[in-house]
């Protein structure tokens, strides 16, 4: 994701813990954390844009916790975890990724979250041992320019992107969960082994342009008119271009594959305490909050999105959810399929 360089606005900032209740948090809990003093999170979010109003609002709520961090991509994560952890000395208290919860699981290193209102998230979006849980959603979708291509002309289902008037309009990603690697994996799930494999070949004729772009710069490109349509776009990346005046929106086709970013809490965190009660307070209501002033699509339905309908839930259309344990162990293959098909 692009980072927006200034993350919340004092005025925002203060709406969002205006809005969001106060935490009925375990008051043993709380000063179990306080005499640890900080917390370490290894995450993947974009510092300005979704870390620091964390931190902030944090802090705020918990004064005297610190809240410290190392930002990085998901697989340097993955690998400094594993490397701290068979050196016998974790840094870190707390995690997030895509995927890397399943590494950490493999490895026996983490521990059960049991958050309080673990209710109130529905069961696609938690480890079934409830050693993770989504943090923010990613949702993919078309994203298309709307001054090339209006709504009402937009393909319906994915049968109609093989029609040839759209031949040479779509962009994607090359090589990634978030291109032509989640792209086919949601194909394979949705037709099946033998029709999704027709389908693919097919749609691989539609002349697509590739890029090695991340998502967020393709949908730029698409914005600048270099391509009408972009397929395997964040819905949310369309959301926040279309407020600063972009022609720029999105259009699902179902179902519609979703994944999200998870948390997850180490075993031997040097900071149990403080670890547990920022993962309790970034689930709940506020912390949620927070993350969506920070235009990022929060995954607590009871909070609402950037606009009404972003999310499976409220805007009541299918999904594919590319859970990390079914994504893991399934990217190879799916990645394998890609790279053939999309040459």
């Amino acid at each position: 994701m692009k980072n927006r360089g200034a993350g919340l606005s004092t005025l925002a900032f203060a709406a969002a813990l205006a809005c969001a209740p106060a935490r009925a948090a375990d008051q043993a809990l709380i000063d179990a954390a306080k005499k640890e003093g900080k917390v370490m999170w290894y995450t993947t979010l974009i510092v300005n844009q979704a870390i620091l109003p964390l931190k902030s609002a944090f802090e705020k709520r918990y004064p005297g916790i610190a809240l410290e961090y190392v930002r990085n991509d998901e697989g340097p994560i993955a690998i400094r975890l594993l490397n701290e952890a068979r050196a016998g000395g974790v840094q870190a208290d707390i995690f997030d990724g895509i995927t890397v919860n399943i590494a950490m699981k493999r490895e026996g290193l983490l521990a059960p979250l049991n958050i309080p209102n673990a209710a109130d998230y529905p069961a696609e979006m938690k480890d079934r041992d409830g050693t993770w849980q989504a943090l923010l959603l990613f949702v993919f979708t078309m994203g298309y320019n709307t001054s090339m291509v209006k709504k009402e002309d937009l393909p319906k289902t994915y049968q109609d992107l093989l029609n040839p008037k759209w031949k040479g309009k779509f962009t994607m990603n090359r090589s990634s969960s978030a291109g032509t690697y989640g792209f086919t994996g949601n194909i394979l799930m949705t037709m099946g082994e033998d029709k999704g494999m027709e389908f693919l070949r097919a749609l691989a004729k539609q002349d697509i342009t590739l890029s090695d772009a991340s998502a967020r710069a393709i949908l730029d490109q698409v914005i600048a008119g270099e391509n009408p349509i972009g397929l395997m776009m964040f819905n949310h990346h369309t959301e926040i271009s279309a407020r600063k005046g972009a022609p720029s929106a999105w259009a699902p086709l179902e179902p519609v594959p979703v994944a999200y970013d998870s948390v997850g809490l180490l075993k031997t965190a040097p900071h149990p305490n403080a670890a547990r009660l920022l993962i309790e307070w970034l689930l709940s209501e506020e912390g949620q909050i927070v993350l969506k002033e920070a235009d990022y699509l929060p995954a607590l339905p009871k909070v609402p999105a950037m606009r009404p309908g972003m999310r499976p839930e409220d805007g009541g259309f299918k999904a594919n959810w590319l859970r990390p344990d079914i994504t893991d162990p399934q990217m190879p293959k799916w990645s394998a399929v890609a790279k053939d098909v999309f040459r």
